[in-house]
């Protein structure tokens, strides 16, 4: 086959141009109606993606630059393929080469080498870009490497040159599951905001001496798994801005969780003893710990004040071995660590005046240039400052997780679907974290102006171009101690919802994502690091995604009210066994506000109800899912002590609920930690910012308190019988 210049297509330029780069030029909506991307967005997205196609020769031209530079390319990037399969790589070589070598060189060492002339390599195409003819060929290398990270080279036999290199990554295909999981055991455990636990020693936020004490008491009644928020690092110069989901970085921890009582540098500073004991800061203590709402500007200010005072003392030990442990971690941190706290140290030097990096001078915004450079070395001091904090962090993370080993899972983590564009994600990584773009869903019956969730996305091509570093490096940092990683919007391995700068929700397009790359990369990191994978698949899910996801062990995220069909709520029985069953999440009510309706008032309230028509379908729709879940408990036999008043049977169905989630066949059913404690709003109102104290209700008990609730006590009584 022989062809000169740009393929034909069918398509417009434009539609053409679009199409290569990934963009979906068309979808179904929530009401199965199709939309089509009006040619605006097209070149919003494209120009957010660094592609000019302003005009009809501008993407015409555009489209052939892109052509001809993966042409001239001889090797891809990357190549991802399942333990077992033939490895067949596309070459694009210069029409004048006769025979090629290769030499394949695995991660455990060994190198593995041929060479082939070019005539028994099969020709797919062959292609002209400026006079000069290329070949597109097809070399299959019948090799059967070990699952890891390999690196194949690609030669001229008679130059004796390098033609390419590229990454070679081999997978399992599957993701890890533990034993008692696989066994058919029924798993259980409980979720928590850590951020909301509360304590007798807390300083008015959770944190990961919390966690230690939470563990401790749900491994003593059985529990297999500990939910936890994104641990993702935020915003120390602005810590109001307090969604886990919208972070700084998705590569660092929330040092806000060191328990700074437990830092070992407190028993040898006098300084730090002393403020800690002074009444102004105990009275502070006080007002934090005793606050129903989280304030996150006085426990940021108490916290970095003694942790200042530690660093110091950490520094002039610097002949102790834990100091020594302190620059293994942060060589073993590598560049990711160095990077981002490289910028956390930017950020606080340029917080008074503009914290968000496109706004600081010029010189600053990128990572390599010489004024970055020599503020690292100007202000190393504070850099490793940052570089300390995150070695407390994770050693205390990581004795929260040993405490957790005898667990069947154990740490069960969340990584955000994107990080905030003021923080440190886009300044490290430009070319890879797309700036000019936000991540959202399109209109749906329940949001009809669309959702915007002002993250920037990964660009697809720059992410193989790099072969998959960057999202592997979220993969590594966030299974880290973790024997569970819940991904939130799992439907990003497949498909984004884009909206570019200056357009609403509703004028965005979907960009393809390379699935079975991303999911071949998960599932060997998931095996690596022992690490479960639960793909959180609500909202709009692509045609046999959720298969695909269980063909891979991702299990599915299943929420009790969301469960239905038209017909009615889904049996337990029916519950697929690759799931995490659960009543309901930080974006949802608890499960006595879903009972008596106090979530809907709370919206009215809100004025989150467009029409008094929407209120009312709303209430009806409620009362409706009362009806259906009610006659699934009766056909399920779990309605003693239920009747048909909700109001006044709160208690009973709060425990028919939780009955009927244990009774599940889903692999783990996990209790909300809100619903232990009976909270009756919620921690986060979507849609909200000022309106609602979003992720800042703190729990009504302490962990001492809650050990002790008769609650928590049946809670466990009911799921300790799934083990069976």
């Amino acid at each position: 086959m022989v062809r000169s210049g740009t393929q034909g297509s069918g398509l417009n330029s434009l539609d053409a141009l679009a199409s290569f780069c990934g963009i979906e030029l068309e979808y179904r909506d929530a009401r199965g109606k199709v939309r089509r991307a009006a040619p605006e967005t097209l070149k919003a997205v494209l120009a957010a993606m660094g592609v000019d196609a302003s005009d009809e020769a501008a993407g015409a031209a555009a489209l052939q630059s892109l052509e001809r530079a993966d042409w001239q390319t001889p090797l891809p990037p990357v190549a991802v393929l399942r333990q077992g399969e033939a490895l067949t790589l596309a070459l694009h070589l210069p029409a004048a080469t006769l025979r090629v070598w290769w030499r394949i060189t695995p991660e455990q060492g060994g190198d593995l080498a041929g060479e082939s002339p070019i005539d028994e390599i099969p020709l797919v195409e062959r292609r002209q870009f400026d006079r000069a003819w290329y070949q597109h060929r097809r070399l299959r290398i019948a090799v059967d490497l070990p699952c890891g990270y390999h690196s194949l080279e690609v030669g001229e036999a008679a130059a004796g040159s390098s033609l390419g290199r590229m990454v070679l990554i081999v997978t399992p295909g599957r993701c890890w599951l533990p034993a008692s999981l696989v066994d058919g055991r029924g798993l259980w455990g409980v979720a928590a905001q850590l951020y909301l636990l509360r304590s007798a020693r807390d300083w008015g936020i959770g944190d990961f001496g919390d966690l230690r004490t939470l563990v401790t008491m749900l491994l003593r009644r059985g529990a297999d798994v500990v939910g936890l928020n994104p641990l993702h690092a935020m915003f120390m110069d602005d810590p109001e801005r307090a969604s886990p989901y919208s972070p700084a970085s998705r590569l660092l921890l929330n040092v806000l969780y060191i328990d700074v009582l437990a830092v070992p540098e407190l028993d040898r500073c006098g300084a730090a003893r002393e403020l800690v004991a002074s009444p102004e800061f105990r009275a502070a203590l006080e007002r934090c710990r005793a606050a129903r709402l989280l304030d996150y500007t006085e426990v940021a200010r108490s916290k970095a004040r003694v942790l200042r005072l530690l660093f110091t003392q950490a520094q002039a030990d610097r002949d102790s071995l834990r100091w020594r442990d302190f620059q293994q971690f942060r060589s073993k941190g590598g560049d990711d660590l160095e990077r981002g706290c490289l910028f956390l140290a930017l950020r606080e030097h340029f917080a008074a005046s503009h914290a968000d990096w496109h706004r600081w001078p010029s010189a600053y915004r990128d990572p390599a240039s010489p004024a970055v450079i020599e503020f690292a070395r100007d202000f190393a001091v504070d850099v490793t400052f940052q570089a300390w904090l995150q070695f407390v962090a994770d050693a205390q993370l990581a004795m929260a997780a040993a405490a957790a080993r005898p667990m069947a899972v154990g740490l069960y983590r969340d990584l955000a679907v994107g990080a905030d564009p003021s923080g440190g994600e886009t300044w490290e990584n430009q070319s890879a974290v797309v700036d000019r773009a936000a991540v959202g869903a399109p209109p749906d019956i329940y949001n009809p102006a669309g959702q915007n969730w002002g993250l920037p996305p990964f660009h697809p091509r720059a992410l193989r171009a790099e072969a998959y570093r960057s999202f592997i490096a979220l993969l590594r940092a966030n299974m880290r101690h973790a024997g569970g990683l819940r991904i939130d919007h799992v439907m990003s391995l497949q498909q984004l919802y884009w909206i570019p700068h200056g357009l609403a929700p509703g004028a965005g397009a979907y960009v393809r994502y390379p699935l079975e790359d991303l999911l071949g990369i998960l599932a060997l990191e998931s095996e690596r690091h022992r690490c479960l994978v639960v793909g959180e698949d609500l909202g709009t899910v692509p045609p046999g995604f959720r298969e695909r996801m269980a063909a891979a062990n991702v299990l599915s995220y299943r929420v009790l009210s969301f469960e239905r069909t038209p017909s009615g709520f889904v049996a337990p029985d029916a519950y697929p066994r690759l799931a995490v069953a659960v009543a309901g999440s930080h974006d949802l009510p608890t499960l006595r506000s879903w009972w008596n309706g106090r979530d809907l008032e709370l919206k009215q309230s809100l004025q989150l109800f467009p029409t008094e028509s929407d209120r009312s379908q709303a209430t009806l729709e409620r009362e409706r899912d009362h009806a259906d879940l009610l006659r699934a408990f009766r056909d399920a036999g779990l309605t003693d002590g239920v009747t048909t008043d909700t109001e006044a049977d709160t208690e009973a169905l709060l425990d028919a609920s939780h009955r009927f989630l244990a009774a599940s066949r889903a692999a783990i059913a996990l209790v909300q930690m809100d619903d232990i404690t009976d909270e009756s709003t919620p921690v986060n109102v979507p849609t909200t910012r000022d309106e609602h104290p979003n992720w800042r209700r703190r729990l009504a008990h302490t962990l001492e308190a809650i050990d002790s609730l008769p609650r928590f006590a049946e809670i466990t009584r009911i799921f300790a019988g799934r083990k069976r």
